[in-house]
């Protein structure tokens, strides 16, 4: 990754505080339809979120974080992230993110707007599990 030595500054934003300001080489995030990566002087660009894991490279090692959906902006070598929760991926309790699924799955959804939370809920704890699951195994 040839970045000319430039870096990006990655914030993370949810309701309750500013989770994050910190340098950064190169930034992933969770798209609703996918993953995007940004290396400094990407163009500017603004996207919604999906539930998932935002990675940051920082000195050749990762961090990453479990983010719930959102809005991202890139403009400036800034990555901005605003997020209804923002979970550092050691502080995520694989056992409790598992309740989490099998309540989800064991749910009765009668109508389409419980199915349609049912749905995010099983969404939303299978990527807690994965960011647990890669955190672990880079560990």
């Amino acid at each position: 990754m040839e970045t000319s030595g430039r870096q990006l500054k990655c914030v993370v934003v949810t309701p309750e505080r500013a989770m994050l300001d910190e340098p950064a080489e190169f930034v992933a995030l969770p798209m609703y339809d996918g993953e995007l990566g940004v290396l400094p002087g990407r163009a500017p660009l603004i996207g919604r979120l999906g539930v998932g894991e935002l990675r940051l490279q920082q000195h050749g090692a990762a961090r990453r974080f479990f983010v719930d959906g959102g809005f991202a902006q890139v403009r400036a070598d800034t990555v901005t992230v605003l997020t209804n929760k923002a979970i550092p991926a050691g502080e995520i309790d694989a056992a409790v993110a598992n309740q989490q699924l099998a309540a989800a799955q064991a749910s009765m959804a009668k109508t389409p707007e419980e199915q349609a939370a049912r749905e995010k809920a099983e969404r939303r704890a299978r990527a807690m599990i994965r960011v647990a699951e890669k955190t672990a195994e880079h560990a």
